[in-house]
């Protein structure tokens, strides 16, 4: 199958602009206030877990940037991939009021260790994300086309139910204290939703997306099953090494994860290297940048595993997949995918699509994409060399680059909103 084709089928598929459009700006807003909170913070070097604005910080990426994207990516782009359309909107939309405010009340409550509203944040989450599962796995089970891409939406549903459950938990016990080692639940919490929900979905999109981008045939479908039975294996060694404390079982968890993600990389190298499309601009920059780092992220977690005398080699594992990977990723596929939908919704004065290169202006990016990367390595020098300083800095770099880039989302998403006024439906 040719990615163009991908191309071609989602216009019969198109949801209400509202729906998908809000998801993207409102994850540009909490990227904006993921970097505020966390240069008000200064102890991201020293980070072991627990309250303050360096949690808040995470969960304002985890939850309101990559769930707010997953939701508004899926809830577009699975039926145009499952060739079933979304059983209905209006839970999308409830979706989306719940995550935003939910995660709000979560940050706050987490920041100023408040646990009536970190508590009522994280119901609130946990709803958002059921519905989000319940309308995912609905399409899923109807689903005729790319098997492959469906089987990474199951399991990456497994996972957010982990994730979901462990998350409600972990909140409810800052207050009351029934779970016997918080900390081991953090963790694999921080696992299931960083390579089980997020990690998979990138690895399932990517199948589709990547090819789009390039105009290149898919991968073979044995390839994208084994890389998922790989990840799979990854997931359940690791979750239980922490269940069971058995710490050997997340050496064949590592083993499995790192032949998964080498898997991945050559499709997608192979996919680049066979496309019709050549030039593919700054958001590659961004998305080559995330798989540049998937493999640092490995060579920190045998550090951790061999206890070799590396500092902070846990809180610079943690932000390497997070921002490193998933975070840069998703910036970069973003950038492409919001044109994109854009110019299917708005015409211009002969009633003719405009085109993508109108919707995508090149300074905003080109500023957001230099900030982001001097972001990254400032804040990773700083918890490599335990300076909280080096960390703000990067964090101003990073705010001031997320501005940028909220600039491009917000903007593009208003013409979208004029362009379609009265046609968007469900509040």
């Amino acid at each position: 199958m040719l990615g163009g084709s991908f191309l071609g089928d989602a216009r019969d598929r198109l949801l209400p602009a509202a729906i998908p459009f809000r998801f993207f700006a409102a994850a540009a807003v909490f990227y904006v206030l993921a970097w505020a909170v966390l240069l008000a913070a200064s102890d991201l070097p020293d980070f072991t877990g627990g309250l303050g604005p360096v949690l808040a910080a995470i969960h304002l990426l985890t939850l309101g940037v990559l769930a707010m994207v997953a939701m508004g990516a899926s809830f577009q782009l699975l039926p145009v991939a499952t060739r079933q359309p979304l059983a209905r909107t209006w839970p999308a939309s409830l979706c989306f009021w719940l995550l935003s405010g939910g995660t709000v009340l979560l940050a706050f409550g987490m920041a100023e260790g408040a646990s009536l509203a970190m508590n009522s944040g994280a119901i609130s989450v946990t709803i958002a994300l059921l519905i989000f599962a319940t309308l995912t796995a609905d399409n899923l089970r109807r689903a005729r086309g790319l098997p492959v891409v469906a089987a990474h939406g199951w399991v990456a549903l497994i996972a957010l139910l982990g994730v979901v459950g462990l998350g409600l938990a972990l909140s409810f016990d800052f207050q009351h204290g029934f779970l016997a080692d918080h900390q081991a639940m953090a963790l694999l919490h921080m696992l299931l939703a960083l390579f089980g929900f997020m990690g998979v979905l990138a690895l399932g999109f990517s199948l589709i997306l990547v090819p789009m981008f390039a105009l290149s045939q898919t991968p073979p479908p044995r390839l994208g099953g084994l890389q998922l039975a790989l990840a799979f294996l990854a997931l359940i060694f690791v979750t239980g090494a922490v269940l069971s404390g058995i710490a050997w079982l997340f050496w064949p968890g590592i083993a499995a994860a790192m032949a998964a993600t080498g898997i991945y990389l050559w499709q997608m190298q192979h996919v680049l290297k066979s496309g019709m499309r050549k030039r593919l601009g700054l958001s590659f920059r961004l998305i080559r940048t995330s798989w540049v780092t998937l493999p640092i992220a490995w060579l920190l977690g045998l550090v951790i595993l061999l206890d070799l005398p590396f500092p902070n080699a846990p809180v610079g594992f943690g932000f390497v997949v997070l921002v490193g990977w998933l975070l840069t990723f998703l910036l970069g596929v973003l950038q492409r995918i919001i044109p994109f939908l854009a110019s299917m919704h708005i015409v211009d004065e002969n009633g003719q699509p405009v085109l993508m290169s109108d919707l995508t202006p090149e300074l905003p990016l080109q500023v957001h994409a230099g900030l982001h990367g001097v972001a990254v390595l400032l804040c990773l020098a700083g918890i490599f060399l335990q300076s909280g300083v080096l960390v703000q800095i990067g964090a101003a770099a990073g705010l001031t680059g997320a501005l940028a880039y909220a600039g491009f989302v917000i903007s593009v998403s208003l013409r979208v909103f004029n362009a379609t006024g009265s046609k968007s439906a469900n509040g």
